[in-house]
């Protein structure tokens, strides 16, 4: 029954209709049932150091390679034909764009995760969920950056087209779509695995934070912020309180004597 199975059609031909699905639902469950879960969960506040370059370099470069590949990916063939851009120049962006953004990310999430893992105070306040996510984005970028050393080795843009094509066939609902892909490298497999991976854990991690985009606070918020008070007495008449609880002298009070007119 089993004699002819493929475990590439496994893979790229069934799971990511799964991935989509658990990522969907699981992101409008979670939503739904603990919005107040929904957030980055910063680690600021245990400890900067580390936070600022790390933090930095690692979002650059990650928002820079998500949209490469989202653009890189999905845009048609045709297009391309079209606008007379050849796959090898289109290749050659890709390497360049590609190579720099995953440089500055790998140092980002280094250093974001040897925080993670070596700074007690943080550590202990880190959840399975925070460190697994971080070492998988780490570990992905990683098999990207050796991607990128093979792709050098074909820089007619050939590779790129079939990963176009699968990706577009499988948001086409295309169940031949698997084929597109199983003859390439085992590194470029695992890095679609992986990613994958990562967008299956996405709802259930503090990945979900990036839907949260602050557009309404920027465009829409007013210029100034109210602050409310807690104090029950005005600040001057608390350190008159204090002053004679201490036996200090009260502020001196000058009264001008009226001169009588002439």
């Amino acid at each position: 029954m089993f004699g002819n199975f493929d475990i590439n059609f496994l893979i790229f031909g069934i799971m990511p209709y799964a991935v989509l699905a658990v990522a969907l639902i699981g992101t409008i469950a979670r939503y739904e049932r603990d919005p107040f879960t929904w957030k980055t969960s910063s680690s600021q506040l245990l400890r900067r150091k580390q936070l600022m370059w790390g933090s930095v370099l690692f979002h650059v470069g990650i928002i820079v390679l998500f949209f490469g590949h989202l653009i890189g990916l999905f845009t048609p063939v045709w297009v391309l034909d079209a606008l007379g851009i050849s796959y090898g120049f289109k290749q050659w962006v890709a390497v360049i764009l590609g190579g720099v953004a995953g440089a500055a990310a790998f140092v980002g999430a280094s250093m974001l995760l040897h925080r993670r893992l070596f700074d007690t105070r943080i550590r202990v306040n880190s959840s399975f969920a925070d460190i697994a996510i971080l070492a998988a984005l780490w570990l992905q970028i990683v098999v990207g950056m050796g991607t990128i050393v093979l792709t050098l080795g074909h820089m007619d843009g050939s590779k790129m087209v079939q990963f176009m094509t699968w990706s577009q066939s499988v948001m086409g609902l295309q169940l031949n779509a698997w084929t597109e892909v199983v003859d390439v490298h085992w590194l470029y497999k695992l890095h679609i695995f992986l990613g994958m991976v990562i967008v299956a854990a996405f709802p259930f991690t503090r990945l979900v934070h990036m839907l949260s985009i602050p557009i309404r606070y920027v465009t829409l918020r007013p210029g100034y912020q109210i602050v409310r008070s807690r104090r029950r007495r005005p600040l001057e008449e608390r350190r008159r309180a204090y002053d004679a609880r201490q036996g200090k002298p009260g502020p001196t009070v000058t009264t001008a004597t009226p001169t009588p007119a002439e």
